[in-house]
């Protein structure tokens, strides 16, 4: 590779809450790890998938909700940056936890190196109302949202809205606590949305959101990584093929498709709001109209970030730890046709599109290459532990999904 990264600076993956099989973060460890720097891993055990790859050096056990205070997670974090005893790149996983590392840059920096990003800004862009404020003010499209604040506010939006709508939970850390809805669900009718809408308590913590249906749609990945000067040093796009739950979930199936118009839409909001660091960004490609609709700004390394990785061998995580230690990130084009597949998802995700019958017309024919989440021939043991922890939980946990995606749409 055309880099030599800095081994003495480990990196360390920072994940807040009990989601043990998340393939993102087994990514990250073997990105940085095959290039010969250490790395570690908070984890809510021994035996979750990451703490078991052979590229990590160490499992730093701290089962957390999420929901702890601030003041806690820093003293954790500055407890285990201690133990590592130098300087560590912080890889953060979700976006509490990205949250949380810049609201307490100062006090972290004496153990590990951050961006330097804008102490509030993570907070407002992982908040679906801060999103959609801030894509108003800098032009940039999304969907027509509402942001209710009692009972009464969702029944006057249910008696002028067209359905099916979106619901989401409006605050990143909300979610952990008192959550809505499990995740984005898409409710059918105006009676299904009120039926939701008596459990929300009398300030609702949602966001409802136009539907941008699937048939005129087609949603698009950007991930990057942007220096102290919100420029960016790797700059990706891709188009999501399958998510679970559908429509509406985690990317199962995508593919690398070269889009500049997408690029330099996603470099522009960056450099408007002045965002440093790596980001995760969905967007759905609304037919009607021509446009790109911003749907999720994640200021943190997505799940399926490994999907992307330019000529020189550099991903989004690869970037932010050169980058962050004072090296420079080489240039190069993308993989185009590339493929991702999270192989425990996919199946179910492409059963559910079959019988949609949706397609994606932007994907590839055939791929160029396959990246698969968890499988690796250098590293097996994180997907036999996947299996191993997947088979019971995990075929629960696709179910409820499937089912929390389809409750609002059960009295159509």
């Amino acid at each position: 590779m055309p880099f030599e990264p800095d081994r003495e600076v480990p990196g360390l993956i920072v994940k807040f809450g009990d989601y043990p099989l998340h393939h993102g973060g087994v990514g990250a460890i073997r990105s940085l790890g095959r290039l010969g720097v250490p790395m570690y891993a908070i984890t809510e055990d021994r035996y979750t998938p990451a703490a078991t790859s052979r590229y990590l050096e160490r499992a730093f056990v701290w089962p957390t909700t999420g929901t702890e205070e601030p003041e806690r997670l820093v003293a954790g974090l500055l407890r285990i940056g201690r133990r590592i005893g130098r300087p560590a790149v912080l890889v953060p996983t979700d976006e509490e936890a990205a949250v949380l590392i810049a609201e307490h840059r100062v006090e972290l920096g004496a153990r590990f190196l951050v961006p330097p990003v804008e102490r509030g800004l993570p907070r407002r862009l992982a908040s679906k109302q801060g999103l959609h404020e801030l894509c108003v003010e800098h032009g940039i499209p999304s969907p027509t949202a509402a942001f209710p604040q009692s009972y009464d506010d969702v029944v006057a939006f249910a008696d002028k809205a067209r359905f099916p709508v979106v619901a989401k939970n409006r605050e990143a850390f909300v979610r952990r606590t008192r959550p809505a809805v499990n995740g984005t669900t898409r409710i059918g009718t105006r009676e299904g949305l009120l039926a939701l809408a008596r459990d929300w308590g009398e300030q609702p913590a949602v966001i409802l959101q136009e539907y941008l249906p699937r048939e005129d749609a087609e949603d698009w990945i950007v991930h990057a990584y942007f220096d102290a000067d919100s420029t960016p040093l790797a700059m990706f796009t891709g188009v999501k093929v399958r998510s679970w739950p559908p429509h509406a979930g985690m990317t199962a199936n995508a593919y690398v498709v070269d889009n500049p118009e997408l690029a330099d839409l996603a470099a522009r909001f960056i450099k408007q709001i002045g965002f440093t660091g790596i980001i995760d960004l969905d967007l759905r490609f609304d037919r009607r109209d021509g446009l790109y609709k911003l749907l999720d700004f994640n200021p943190r390394m997505g799940a399926q970030f490994r999907l992307f990785e330019n000529e020189s061998g550099v991903d989004v995580v690869r970037a932010m730890h050169l980058d962050l230690t004072g090296r420079s990130v080489p240039e190069g084009e993308q993989r185009a046709g590339h493929r991702y597949i999270v192989e425990n998802i996919d199946l179910p995700a492409l059963l559910a599109y079959r019988r949609s019958g949706y397609t994606t017309p932007h994907a590839p024919g055939r791929a160029s290459g396959t990246e698969l989440a968890w499988f690796a021939g250098d590293d097996p043991l994180p997907f036999l532990t996947m299996l191993a922890r997947f088979v019971r939980p995990g075929a629960k946990h696709l179910y409820q999904l499937w089912r929390t995606n389809h409750r609002g749409a059960a009295t159509r």
